[in-house]
């Protein structure tokens, strides 16, 4: 479909046939809502109409994606797995539903020469209306002084059971009047909730329980809370020993299994 033809409702109505099924969520921006709540530095150059979509991953994702991607032998290595699946997941979608469109995609874990991010995930989500970013600012006589608290962002629906996963640019695509930009969902009203949600996070963030700040409606499964518990460096032979991967013995290369 030619860039012309494409509206803000078509694009997302074609990125949801493909990923939805997928455990993925997808929701549209414009970059002037990005660039207004950052500093020039931190700015996508792209004008402020131009077309976004902001990514995110359910717990669906997990089954729905991942463990068919490594059941069909698609990990190549080198890089993360989880990150690999989802990249294919987006280039195929990008790629069937736009052909010959440009399209520039960011995924979270990517880093600019500068080492910033190519974007700020989080602030994606918020102005987007997809899950609503707590942080210091938005909690009234704050407790922690001076101290460095990071933010987090809360689903309406899945609370901190999802992650961010890349940015869509269309910059041949203009947003116009039609798309108005959401009030991101406050799921953690009260200034003792964005306490908690913001000290669970920053102090106690390995035990998940920042994650449980609302009643979700899905949470990880089991397998996948085992998976992303497991240090990063481990988690290969964690797949491995599910049967997922295959070993990485030496004796079991086929130029090792030739008869003498």
């Amino acid at each position: 479909m030619a860039a012309s033809n494409l509206t803000v409702e078509s694009v997302i109505g074609l990125l949801n046939d493909r990923l939805t099924k997928l455990g993925f969520e997808v929701y549209p921006l414009k970059i002037g809502w990005y660039n207004s709540v950052l500093p020039p530095t931190l700015h996508l150059s792209y004008p402020d109409d131009t077309l976004a979509v902001v990514v995110l991953s359910t717990p669906a994702m997990f089954e729905q994606a991942f463990l068919p991607f490594l059941e069909q032998r698609c990990y190549q290595g080198l890089s993360d797995p989880i990150d690999q699946c989802v990249k294919q997941c987006v280039t195929s979608a990008v790629s069937q539903c736009f052909p010959g469109q440009k399209v520039d995609v960011r995924y979270d874990y990517e880093l600019l020469p500068s080492r910033k991010p190519k974007f700020l995930a989080q602030t994606a989500a918020h102005v987007s209306g997809a899950a609503f970013y707590y942080q210091k600012a938005d909690v009234t006589d704050q407790p922690w002084a001076e101290k460095k608290m990071f933010g987090v962002c809360v689903h309406p629906r899945f609370g901190g059971w999802f992650a961010i996963r890349a940015l869509l640019l269309f910059g041949d695509i203009t947003a116009g009047f039609e798309l108005v930009q959401p009030v991101p969902p406050d799921s953690v009203p009260s200034r003792e909730g964005r306490i908690k949600l913001l000290e669970a996070f920053n102090f106690h963030w390995q035990d998940w329980t920042y994650r449980d700040i609302i009643s979700p409606v899905q949470t990880y499964s089991q397998k996948q809370r085992d998976y992303f518990s497991t240090p990063p460096a481990q988690r290969l032979t964690l797949l491995r020993t599910w049967g997922y991967l295959p070993s990485d013995r030496k004796d079991q290369h086929p130029e090792n299994l030739v008869e003498f």
